[in-house]
């Protein structure tokens, strides 16, 4: 018999679009029969990741770039997992103002280096947050856990 996976979900959020973000890809995963840990990204530890079989992590695009609580996360985690947790499938969300890509492609940077394995293509919020990017949300969340629950990811 396989083992209850488990999904971390790690977010940062001032605004709350991040937050109902969230609470969609949870939503999503709970579809499942998944253990789920939702966390902000400044409680959140490398234990956290270590207790994981995959990570969602989600911010909002500050500045052009990843929220300051997310790259505090993972500058927390990285030496850490560092070699410990290489494929572990990830997956991220981000509510961008601008164009979303330098939060994302630094923070696939960031999990590149960790040697995480990208399970799909982010799931990217630009302007007003609707029905259809909670829907797609939503369906990362199930994706994440059906995957990992069928040992795909």
């Amino acid at each position: 018999m396989n083992k209850q996976k488990n999904l971390l979900v790690v977010h940062h959020t001032k605004s709350g679009s991040t937050m109902k973000m969230t609470a969609a890809i949870i939503k999503g995963a709970k579809k499942t029969n998944i253990n789920i840990r939702s966390i902000s990204a400044l409680k959140a530890s490398s234990a956290d990741v270590f207790w994981c079989d995959g990570l969602i992590l989600g911010t909002p695009e500050n500045f052009g770039y990843m929220s300051g609580a997310m790259k505090y996360f993972l500058d927390e985690i990285y030496y850490d997992c560092l070699e410990k947790k290489e494929g572990l499938p990830y997956a991220i969300y981000v509510k961008a103002g601008n164009d979303g890509t330098g939060a994302i492609v630094n923070i696939e940077k960031i999990l590149s280096g960790l040697s995480f394995k990208k399970i799909q293509d982010p799931v990217l919020v630009v302007g007003d947050l609707d029905k259809i990017a909670l829907s797609r949300c939503e369906e990362l969340g199930h994706l994440m856990a059906a995957g990992l629950i069928e040992m795909i990811f």
